[in-house]
């Protein structure tokens, strides 16, 4: 604080200004009082849909986490194909740890090619309650299952895997005790 100094005046002490700043975005209250421009990036860092981002933004505030989270789920089921492709086009490959064996990145991205050359997007997959360490076998074995799938079905798995994936995303983003932060792979370098 500086005085003000006027001409023939008593310096009066600035007053410091007033203000209450939101708490960050990392809490569910942050996330409640938050600027849109805040909270829609946030979102959609965690699905890539901006439909899903919009209304899960748009529904603030939330009471509880998990009505957060309910909310995300409702908005994630309403996808429709333009959605689900917007979402699936912010996914990408994953870096396996450092210590994997060459034949490891070898055969998952070979599993991953030909899902893309079958489905037209990237693979994703939810990786809740898989311990890191088996994570990698985890994916391939899900890759070669679900390339029997016909593109219906796969849609389906698809978008409850992307739904998923918002979910856990989003309570990471916000701290939520006993989430971890997700990815289709991430995991596997202990997350």
């Amino acid at each position: 604080m500086t005085p003000t100094h006027l001409p023939g005046r008593v310096a009066i002490p600035a007053l410091p200004e007033q203000s209450r700043t939101p708490p960050p975005p990392a809490s569910l209250e942050g996330f409640n009082s938050a600027s849109p421009g805040d909270v829609v990036p946030l979102l959609l860092s965690c699905l890539g849909s901006l439909r899903w981002a919009h209304r899960v933004a748009d529904h603030r505030p939330y009471p509880t986490m998990d009505a957060l989270l309910a909310a995300s789920d409702e908005a994630a089921y309403d996808l429709n194909q333009q959605d689900l492709a917007e979402a699936l086009a912010g996914e990408f490959l994953p870096s396996l740890p450092e210590d994997a064996y060459e034949a490891a990145h070898m055969a998952l991205g070979a599993a991953h090619a030909a899902y893309e050359a079958k489905f037209g997007h990237m693979f994703v997959i939810c990786l809740d309650g898989v311990p890191p360490n088996e994570a990698l076998d985890y994916v391939l074995e899900a890759i070669r299952s679900r390339l029997a799938n016909d593109r219906d079905d796969e849609r389906v798995v698809t978008a409850e895997e992307v739904r998923r994936l918002a979910r856990q995303r989003l309570a990471a983003q916000l701290r939520a005790p006993g989430n971890r932060p997700t990815s289709h792979i991430a995991p596997v370098d202990g997350g």
